[in-house]
This record gives structure tokens, sequence and C-alpha cells, in this order.
């Protein structure tokens, strides 16, 4: 019998899904993940916006590794997040940062007390550039898009 090999990219959301299957701690992760990466980007770009543009192609390249199809989903994210931040007054980006990153990481341990389990980038910190994919999986699940 063939044994099917999985995708590196499977095999990631796979084990994240792992301590990700409590509802409410998934619902939680759904808001604060995109939340937290847009945060992350606001920080970069206080520093420059070019810094917060570097980080999101950098990150685009390791996606498109992965999957060329979550790949699309995630420069359409980024893209949408770069321009809501090209749009806020730049004097209002970094406290708003860092106001929404501290609540929505309250919110991410909030959902982890729930689901009893630590977040999975305590074991490896490449899951935090897999916590956005598994937040855009469930959009590609719900309409039936293959990754």
């Amino acid at each position: 019998m063939e044994e099917v090999t999985k995708k590196p990219v499977e095999v990631l959301l796979e084990h994240y899904a792992e301590s990700h299957r409590h509802p409410i701690n998934e619902v939680i992760h759904c808001i604060c993940v995109p939340a937290i990466m847009w945060t992350i980007l606001g920080l970069f770009w206080s520093i420059h916006p070019l810094v917060a543009v570097s980080v999101c192609v950098v990150s685009l390249i390791y996606y498109f590794q992965l999957s060329p199809k979550l790949f699309v989903g995630m420069l359409i994210m980024s893209t949408i997040m770069l321009a809501l931040l090209f749009i806020l007054p730049s004097s209002t980006i970094l406290p708003l940062s860092v106001s929404i990153f501290v609540v929505a990481w309250i919110g991410q341990f909030i959902g982890h007390y729930l689901e009893g389990k630590k977040p999975s980038f305590f074991e490896d910190l490449r899951y935090l550039l897999i916590g956005p994919l598994f937040v855009l999986g469930f959009l590609y699940r719900k309409y039936q898009v293959s990754i």
C-alpha cells in the first residue's frame, strides 16, 4: 500500500492545530493572530515603513516556499495590513500597535489557558509565522481551497 507523504506546510499546520482545538481558543486565535501580525508590522512601520515592507517580503518568501496557494492569501492579508498602516496618521501607529499588541497577547494566553496547552512557539519560534497560516487555513477550508 502506498503511503501519502504530507507537505511540510501540512505537518506544521497539523502540529499547530494540536494546541488549538478548543472552540473558544480557535475563535480567539482567529481574532488575535491577525491583530498581532498587524501590530508587529505597525511596530516595524514606526521604525520606517520600508522596514515593515521588508519584513513582509521576507515572510512572504517563506510562505511561498511552504505553499504558493497560502502565499496568495498572505500576500492579500499583508497588503491590506500595510495599506491600513499607510492611511493611519503616523503619530497614532506606535501607541495603537503597542496597545493592540498587549490586548491581543492577553487574549492568546487566555485561549491557551482554556486549551490547557502552551503556545506552539514555545517549542519552535517558526510557529509565530505559522499562526497566520492557521487562521488563513480556516478561510481556505470554508471555501474549499486546497493548500
